[in-house]
């Protein structure tokens, strides 16, 4: 996965990248969780993109419920994927593992 596909830099270390829609609720307390991590571990950075908008993507990368949260490495490749709203010790542990 690369930036000109996102439509965003990748984090230098990893990036948290969120698939929202437009009505869910879930979503939004999601962005506010990536949104903290990602100001917490230098070098992640937290990409959110519109799945309606963006259905190329949603279908090349499988995506089937918003929120759906994929943990790219520093290469953007996928290493980690969370469908539903996470919990922020969840993402920092899935970071772990990347970073």
């Amino acid at each position: 996965m690369a930036a000109a596909d996102l439509g965003a830099e990748l984090g230098e270390r990893a990036t948290l990248l969120q698939f929202s829609s437009a009505f869910c609720a879930p979503c939004r307390a999601t962005r506010r969780v990536l949104g903290e991590v990602a100001g917490m571990v230098p070098g992640v950075a937290h990409i959110e993109i519109d799945a309606e908008a963006r259905l190329e993507l949603v279908r090349a990368l499988g995506v089937l419920r918003t929120p759906t949260v994929l943990v790219l490495d520093a290469g953007g490749r996928v290493v980690r994927r969370a469908v539903g709203q996470p919990r922020k010790a969840d993402v920092i542990a899935a970071l772990g593992e990347v970073v």
